[in-house]
């Protein structure tokens, strides 16, 4: 629980701090590279660590994990400029893949099924509860001391919670021989980089429809391809397909991609749009994240006590046409909706991302036995990671390009970096007020795009959900 709190806090921490990190170190054209960079290790690695938790044991493993992320998050305080920080990220996030996944699974070890559906709800409380904490921890820590500390605040807790694990969690023996697809995970590892780097800096370091770009298209889909092909030959793939042919644990990981969009997209850019349109400041912008971290857990408790009556498909369900609420509520959102609306409608995602991915977790822990319940619960999370390294590039590209043509339609002496004046209260001083309303009706209108986007993969996500197999109750760990 609480190797699971430090993983809440910082995503919720970072979020809040970015647009005062953008504004301090300069570079907002590398701002969704923090994301990017974090998300790519993490997404990577989550399946090669729950190979790794099959094989050697939960507690080592999680160890090794927790250790490079406080290492990674020392560093991380220490970064002069977005090119450094973007680097320290990159370590931040190869330990960041291990914490939730194998504490999730940690927790499958413990408790039964019927246990698992419940308490799997208090740990999302859990969870969210350190959530709502992140955000009005990370604006005081802007408003009153300095960024840096916005890192730092992990490595206490996550040496405490090294220590709990090392005192009171013991194992059974590994018996299994070890056995690691590493050319997999390369692969994996060079086909995301490729695609990534293509979707953040398309648009602006190269056009998307020259020759680089074609190239770094081509490349990303053929080593996808040869992935898949390695995959399918191996003896213990990185990333098993035979358990997606359980037609509930396809769909529900598909879910969790696009949820992962979804998720990536609102706690990135929501701190951005109160902030740099609404005038807001950090703790404000904070306030809007936070709602979302209540409504998670609150559907999550929910969800743990109706899973077992009602099965995965309902549950979800309603998850998925709560995501739809807030997505259009977000649509909906201009620059004088205020910070209420906007917590509002975060709080309609929280809701649906709490419904779903508790259900989804219990689900795929009970059909399948516990020696590869870490593979398992790992393709999840890696779905999630992985919806969230495509969104944080995709946004990111979304936001720049639309940012760079509105810049030269209206030829102005401005550029991407122009928005960093309008991250907080100072910067905006310094700009002549006709200009600040104008780089923030063009930061309102690239925003809206983002949101846009949003709401269409909140729809993706419901159709995905209808395509899960009706039925009440769970599957037994036995099946």
């Amino acid at each position: 629980m609480l190797a699971m709190f430090v993983s809440a806090v910082e995503a919720t921490i970072v979020t809040t701090a970015m647009p005062t990190i953008a504004s301090d170190l300069g570079g907002f054209s590398r701002y969704s590279w923090i994301f990017s960079a974090y998300l790519l290790m993490s997404t990577v690695t989550v399946l090669i660590y729950g190979k790794l938790a099959d094989v050697f044991g939960r507690k080592p493993i999680l160890f090794i994990g927790l250790t490079l992320f406080l290492i990674g998050s020392l560093l991380c305080g220490f970064a002069g400029s977005m090119e450094q920080l973007i680097v320290y990220r990159l370590i931040q996030g190869l330990g960041a893949g291990a914490v939730m996944p194998i504490a999730t699974t940690i927790v499958g070890d413990i408790y039964t099924t019927e246990e698992r559906a419940k308490i799997q709800g208090y740990l999302s409380s859990v969870w969210g509860i350190s959530a709502v904490l992140g955000p009005v921890i990370g604006g005081l820590i802007v408003q009153y001391m300095h960024w840096k500390f916005v890192f730092w605040v992990n490595i206490p807790l996550g040496l405490l919670a090294m220590l709990g694990l090392y005192l009171f969690l013991h194992e059974p023996e590994q018996e299994q021989k070890v056995s690691i697809d590493y050319k997999g995970a390369i692969l994996l590892m060079l086909s995301l980089s490729t695609i990534l780097f293509w979707l953040a800096e398309g648009g602006q370091s190269f056009s998307r429809f020259s020759v680089i770009s074609l190239v770094l298209v081509g490349t990303g889909i053929g080593l996808f391809a040869y992935f898949i092909r390695v995959e399918k030959k191996v003896a213990n793939p990185v990333m098993p397909f035979s358990i997606w042919q359980n037609p509930v644990i396809l769909y529900a990981n598909l879910v969790s991609l696009t949820t992962g969009i979804i998720l990536i997209g609102i706690s990135s850019y929501l701190p951005t749009y109160v902030t740099g349109v609404m005038e807001q400041p950090a703790i404000i912008a904070g306030f809007t994240l936070t709602t979302m971290s209540i409504g998670w857990p609150i559907a999550s408790s929910v969800a743990g006590h109706l899973l077992i009556r009602y099965g995965t498909f309902t549950v979800s369900f309603v998850g998925g046409l709560s995501l739809i609420l807030g997505g259009i509520l977000f649509v909906m959102m201009g620059a004088g909706s205020g910070p209420l609306w906007a917590a509002i409608a975060s709080f309609f995602v929280g809701v649906g991302m709490g419904l779903t991915s508790t259900t989804f977790t219990v689900t795929i822990q009970a059909a399948v036995p516990r020696e590869r319940r870490g593979s398992a619960t790992a393709s999840n999370m890696f779905m999630r990671n992985f919806g969230n390294t495509i969104g944080a590039a995709l946004f990111g590209a979304i936001l720049n390009g639309m940012l760079m043509m509105q810049f030269n339609q209206e030829q102005l002496a401005y550029g991407l970096d122009s928005i960093n004046l309008l991250l907080t209260e100072e910067q905006r001083l310094t700009l002549p007020v006709a200009d600040m309303h104008v780089l923030q009706h063009l930061l309102d209108r690239s925003l809206s795009w983002v949101y846009v986007t949003v709401a269409v993969f909140a729809v993706i996500s419901l159709l995905l959900i209808l395509r899960i197999p009706r039925g009440r109750g769970l599957p037994n760990d036995n099946d």
